[in-house]
């Protein structure tokens, strides 16, 4: 079977005895750019700067020689521009403070301040107040909150809906072109269409923004969910119709090229519990993303993504309802996501699309063996009856060791063979 046949099956809850693998589709699936340079060192690839295609959580793009070598069935489209509004092309050489030699958009403009601290600016305008931070030492660029005063009188729903705007001839030749490219790869595909990411708190603080308005602070913006209800459901709604109206646009231009969209990465859970309560799910977000899904499942055979962090089980009865098909990170270190209960209780009903190795213990700080055995073993109960595409919990974090990153990879290819 190719991989996309493979990708397919799992897709639709069939066990053809192997499963598809994703590292790097999504912006939640990926690998710190020093993870991707590491392989392609370790498996011996071409020597050449790996593309930091979204610098917020400094991914590295992952070509189609390591995506070989990685067994990886599943592909997604690189973001025209990224989360600082950077366009995701001209390319050019830049130096990372440990030495690291990187490709980053041509955009790419920092400054660095007496403290080492590093900044990096909206659309790479540096007459614009910087929109990313990283400390001397770091791995990441922080959003920097720029909250306007709120006036309670003056708050307007058009300044949180500046970045939600009607998909562009431009964007609709990229998304093609990326599909194509996929497709002619033999992988499955995963589209983002964006502006379906309800109270997503990545995007939020709008760092691609010069000067946001509206509510940008991610305290305050929570805060929103409880005392300001009505002004959020207009954001809502005003925003799926921005969906709707893209989602048709881009169905009339790509069609079924595309298996996968990206539909949103809104986390609702924390280690322990949920930020929200199910009723306030229901009534604040669910109503939109039925909208959403319900259009997406009525027109086209796309299957829906969502993700969220944390200990969200609750909440999956909930995201069923909603209409959604697919579930990332699948976080089971978190309370009551123990692998074997999740698969039991909603395995039938939902993909689970990671779940694959604890990335904030065992990956970073565990053994290889103990990797390898760990990665087995949710394979065994992720795998039953199909439903499961393999992937770490969220993103493989800066100073993961490579033996351990290639440990996950080949335990993997033997479960598959």
């Amino acid at each position: 079977m190719t991989h996309k046949e493979i990708f397919k099956a799992a897709l639709n809850h069939k066990n053809v005895g192997k499963v598809p693998v994703d590292f790097g589709a999504t912006p939640v699936s990926g690998l710190h750019i020093s993870c991707v340079d590491a392989l392609r060192k370790y498996y011996g690839l071409e020597k050449r700067p790996v593309k930091l295609h979204e610098p917020y959580q400094m991914l590295g793009y992952i070509e189609d020689d390591l995506a070989e070598v990685m067994g990886i069935g599943v592909s997604g489209v690189m973001n025209r521009v990224n989360l600082f509004g950077l366009e995701n092309a001209n390319w050019k050489e830049f130096t990372l403070e440990n030495g690291l030699e990187v490709l980053v958009p041509g955009g790419f403009e920092i400054t660095v301040d007496a403290n080492g601290m590093s900044y990096l600016y909206p659309e790479g305008d540096l007459t614009a107040p910087p929109s990313g931070c990283m400390p001397k030492g770091g791995y990441y660029f922080d959003a920097i909150v720029r909250q306007p005063p709120i006036d309670e009188d003056q708050l307007n729903v058009e300044d949180n809906l500046e970045e939600f705007t009607l998909a562009s001839t431009v964007d609709m030749a990229h998304q093609i072109a990326e599909l194509k490219r996929i497709e002619a790869s033999g992988r499955g595909s995963v589209a983002s269409f964006g502006g379906m990411g309800l109270g997503d708190i990545a995007l939020v603080p709008a760092t691609q923004l010069k000067y946001p308005k509206g509510i940008r602070d991610v305290e305050e913006w929570y805060i929103s969910l409880v005392a300001r209800q009505d002004y959020v459901r207009e954001i809502f709604e005003r925003q799926t119709e921005i969906a709707l109206a893209n989602l048709k646009t881009y169905y009339e231009a790509v069609g079924d090229m595309a298996d996968v969209v990206f539909v949103c990465g809104t986390d609702l859970g924390t280690q322990t519990s949920t930020f929200c309560s199910k009723d306030v799910f229901r009534s604040m977000y669910m109503p939109y993303y039925k909208k959403m899904n319900d259009w997406i499942h009525q027109n086209t055979n796309w299957k829906t993504f969502k993700h969220s962090c944390g200990a969200i089980a609750d909440f999956i009865p909930l995201f069923i309802e909603a209409g959604f098909d697919i579930l990332n990170p699948v976080q089971c270190s978190c309370l009551g996501m123990e692998p074997e209960k999740i698969k039991k209780d909603f395995g039938s009903d939902i993909v689970f699309w990671g779940g694959g190795i604890d990335t904030q213990y065992l990956l970073p700080f565990g053994k290889p063996e103990a990797v390898r055995e760990q990665v087995l073993s949710r394979l065994e109960v992720f795998s039953k009856d199909g439903g499961y595409v393999f992937n770490a919990i969220h993103n493989v974090q800066y100073g993961t060791p490579i033996e351990n990153i290639v440990a996950m990879i080949e335990a993997v290819k033997e479960y598959n063979r």
